[in-house]
């Protein structure tokens, strides 16, 4: 046998099929060798020399048996960079490993040539040829490429293609490990049966669709009436039906669509973030999800978190809404009500003897378990704002209520204004308005001043003694603040009178009290 069908270990190597001798072995693949014709030798070869000195093996019988010189087709017939021998081994491998094998075909050609190489020279070729399904340059009499180029010149160029790409494939950085195969583990299996190999799932969309047409034939010539040249009513049906099959096909790749471009098949990620939502976020994105096959990932994404953030802010506004109607003033008295319902609640709830157990014993054994990430909505009211450091020496507002100047710790670490641990000036004492010798002092409370949660406790008092509602107050310090800095931030009571457009006693207290709380400087 002097055929050897050699594949080489990586793809677009030498590879190809090899001729050895059959008498001496040697190497004959690219050279002339001698066949024999007869029966009973079955691809018998054998170089020159063996041939020219009779040598022979097995039952080949040199003098009798007739022989065919066989050449290298080594020159250009369709092609300026193929070779006949290559055209043949195309057309062979074509047959043996069946089309769209483009790899195993490239390694039967040999000669580095790689899968998509092979393609797009057998499409050029043999698909987009004028003369299909023959080449452009089918004629026996068309020697116009092998006119053009040379043997000696096409086969040293070649040799010069096989050299160059050898020397790349030596100088290539080393393959990657070759990875475990997907495979339709759980975290994919669990998304409707989805097998990652072959990029389908088990029951596909419409799954009984190809019922309608697997028995449907169409032979050439049916459904054209040959005296009127229209379709047959049969025909017009089965037309039908495919549009209908055709229509469904669309639908499942739309379908598909959408899992993989919002990344549906990171089951368990997913499912990660899915359980860091309370449970109001988590039926408002279910109803959102038909949204999703009319937006791409990036869109859809900012419309849920554009829902959550709604979300957040309304149960935000209720909740604030609840604070007030039961007259809480500031967001610390809101979290401690907050805590209080919640036992209440807890409390309420009717326990037997056994649940009492249960609950001793899971108290008992219970570890030190991580709090729960607050909720949105929560972390709006949370009462832990940045506070804004005391002007002037003058005490903040978590510490005006203090008795006795007494400081007061808050949560985020400061106390009167000054980080813990740093030595602070003594407080300025604080400035309380006195009376207006004939004004009886204004009672203000959420019924009849809707406004008044928005002053600190001072200026609440000082609105009571003048007599003055909470918006019109806020007015006046918003335009004196303004006024204010345009002098940088110091104005001269007359000033300030003029300002207020009030009585001279009360624009006097005002200004007093602005400038012992540090919101203006005496000019």
């Amino acid at each position: 046998m002097g055929v050897i069908r050699k594949k080489t270990a990586t793809r677009g190597g030498e590879g190809g099929v090899k001729y050895v001798c059959d008498a001496c072995s040697a190497d004959i693949t690219s050279t002339v060798r001698i066949r024999c014709a007869h029966p009973a030798c079955n691809e018998y070869d054998l170089c020159v020399q063996c041939f020219s000195s009779g040598t022979s093996s097995n039952s080949h019988q040199p003098s009798t048996h007739p022989y065919k010189v066989i050449e290298q087709n080594s020159f250009p017939i369709f092609d300026a960079e193929w070779g006949a021998d290559e055209e043949l081994l195309l057309l062979e491998g074509c047959e043996i490993y069946g089309l769209g094998s483009w790899a195993d075909i490239a390694d039967h050609i040999g000669g580095y040539r790689n899968k998509d190489e092979v393609r797009d020279h057998y499409i050029k070729t043999y698909v987009e040829s004028p003369c299909f399904p023959l080449p452009k340059r089918c004629r026996p009499t068309d020697m116009e490429l092998a006119q053009e180029i040379s043997r000696e010149e096409f086969q040293a160029r070649k040799k010069r293609r096989i050299d160059d790409r050898r020397d790349a494939l030596k100088n290539a950085p080393p393959m990657p490990p070759k990875t475990k195969p997907t495979a339709s583990v759980p975290s994919c299996h669990e998304i409707q049966g989805y097998m990652p190999g072959r990029l389908e799932f088990e029951t596909e969309y419409a799954n009984e669709a190809e019922e309608a047409v697997q028995l449907m034939q169409f032979d050439p010539g049916d459904g054209i009436n040959p005296r009127t040249g229209e379709l047959e009513p049969e025909m017009e049906l089965k037309l039908t039906v495919m549009d209908i099959y055709n229509a469904r096909l669309t639908q499942r790749v739309d379908r598909k669509k959408v899992i993989f471009e919002h990344n549906l098949l990171d089951y368990r990620e997913n499912q990660k973030v899915e359980k860091r939502r309370t449970k109001e976020e988590k039926e408002l994105l279910n109803r959102a999800k038909p949204f999703a096959r009319m937006m791409n990932h990036d869109d859809f994404e900012s419309f849920s978190q554009g829902l959550v953030d709604e979300l957040n802010l309304r149960q935000a506004i209720a909740q604030l809404q609840e604070w007030r109607n039961l007259k809480i003033g500031d967001l610390r008295s809101g979290e401690k009500y907050e805590q209080e319902k919640a036992t209440r609640q807890q409390r309420s709830v009717p326990m037997g003897s056994m649940d009492r157990e249960r609950l001793a014993t899971a108290q008992r054994s219970k570890q030190n378990v991580q709090p729960e990430p607050p909720s949105g909505a929560a972390l709006l009211v949370a009462p832990e704002l940045p506070l804004r450091p005391a002007a002037n020496g003058a005490a903040s507002q978590g510490n005006q209520d203090a008795p006795n100047g007494e400081q007061k710790s808050l949560t985020n670490g400061h106390t009167n204004g000054v980080p813990n641990g740093v030595e602070s000036t003594p407080a300025k004492q604080k400035y309380v308005p006195q009376p207006v010798s004939g004004l009886q002092p204004l009672e203000l409370t959420l019924n009849n001043a809707p406004d008044v949660h928005l002053l600190n406790s001072v200026e609440v008092e000082l609105c009571k003694v003048l007599r003055i509602q909470p918006k019109p107050y806020i007015m006046i310090k918003e335009q004196v603040l303004k006024e204010a800095l345009k002098g940088n931030g110091s104005l001269k009571k007359k000033q300030v009178r003029e300002i207020c457009r009030l009585d001279s006693q009360k624009g006097s207290k005002i200004f007093d009290a602005f400038v012992n709380w540090g919101f203006i400087s005496k000019a």
